[in-house]
């Protein structure tokens, strides 16, 4: 991705603010609270991938760590976990990694032993994919903090990818996404215009054109799925930045 300029939302972008989902859940602060659950387990199913990642990177055994996951977001959901989150610091990433940190410390053994004896979960997660995907991942000197944070931003590009993608089936613009897709990540200079303007029957600048606006789209919303995570609109332009920052270490 190309560097990120920081930019105000607009008057009518704070208002809308207000009512995005990890902004929800802290104002509420209660699992009684339905619009706050139903927001909490949105994120939840979104970016459980990471949390699951990082408890397996400390937990070898597949079966408790898909257990110890398990438990987790039912301790999350259902015994009011989110009460206790810091509101200076409202990013749920941050709230999510020292949340499961201090569950697998102090209370895995009870949480543990209530998913052994049937607690349901009722989240959307197909932890036996997630175990084919954490078998891919390099093995080398990666902490499971550092792993957790780069699966974070890699889990919310691939969102926000298919967020895109969505918007031009819709529009009837399949082919300008596989076509001009290769530039999304800054590098304008990815995608071959020419093959791209035969292909869309539309002119090099024109592709070229096209390829902007699908740029500023993505970076937009990007902008949107951070902003699900964090309590604060002012918040926004440095999660993006510690996201972006640790790609680079």
């Amino acid at each position: 991705m190309a560097p990120y300029k920081p930019s105000r939302l607009n008057t009518s972008n704070r208002r809308d603010f207000a009512t995005t989902q990890w902004s929800i859940v802290l104002a509420a602060g209660q699992p009684e609270d339905s619009d706050a659950r139903a927001a909490l387990s949105q994120l939840c199913e979104a970016y459980w991938y990471p949390l699951y990642a990082y408890v397996r990177r400390r937990v070898k055994n597949v079966a408790d760590a898909q257990d110890l996951t398990q438990a987790f977001f039912v301790h999350l959901l259902e015994q009011g976990a989110v009460a206790r989150a810091d509101r200076v610091r409202g990013r749920f990433r941050a709230f999510l990694l020292t949340a499961i940190k201090n569950f697998l410390a102090n209370e895995w053994q009870k949480q543990h032993a209530e998913k052994r004896g049937g607690r349901r979960l009722k989240l959307s997660l197909d932890l036996d994919a997630g175990e084919s995907k954490f078998r891919l991942e390099p093995s080398h000197e990666l902490t499971p903090e550092k792993l957790f944070e780069r699966r974070w931003v890699t889990t919310m590009l691939d969102r926000v990818l298919k967020r895109l993608q969505a918007e031009l089936d819709d529009a009837g613009k399949q082919e300008h996404f596989e076509y001009l897709k290769a530039g999304l990540m800054g590098d304008a200079e990815a995608v071959d215009y020419q093959q791209a303007s035969e292909a869309l029957s539309i002119s090099p600048e024109a592709a070229k054109q096209a390829a902007y606006r699908l740029r500023k789209r993505y970076r937009q919303l990007f902008r949107e799925e951070v902003a699900r995570t964090v309590a604060d609109e002012t918040e926004v332009d440095e999660e993006i930045g510690r996201l972006l920052a640790s790609m680079g270490g």
